[in-house]
């Protein structure tokens, strides 16, 4: 089954995020390989594609996990959160429906 994993930067983390970006990404793509994920990114915090130094403001991954436990614990060791960047993750089921 497909969980939602959304997280919530803390203020003022950009250089932390991209201090653990290249951890966290090791972590996508291992997810991207294995063919469980749906989709990941970040959410800029200004309505930009780069938005520069005025970062992010948390993220969205999407990806298939055996249990609500499994993404839980998957979630609970992202480089971000040893980095200090997240403020509050949720972990919650995902239904696809389109497309």
């Amino acid at each position: 089954m497909y969980y939602a994993i959304i997280a919530e930067d803390k203020p003022d983390t950009l250089s932390q995020r991209m201090a653990a970006r290249p951890a966290h990404l090791e972590r996508l793509i291992a997810l991207r390989d294995d063919s469980r994920l749906l989709i990941a990114g970040p959410h800029p915090a200004i309505d930009s594609e780069d938005p520069g130094e005025t970062g992010f403001t948390g993220s969205l991954v999407v990806a298939e996990f055996d249990s609500l436990n499994a993404a839980q614990a998957w979630a609970d060791n992202d480089p971000y959160i040893a980095a200090g960047v997240y403020e509050r993750v949720t972990v919650k089921p995902y239904k696809k429906v389109l497309p």
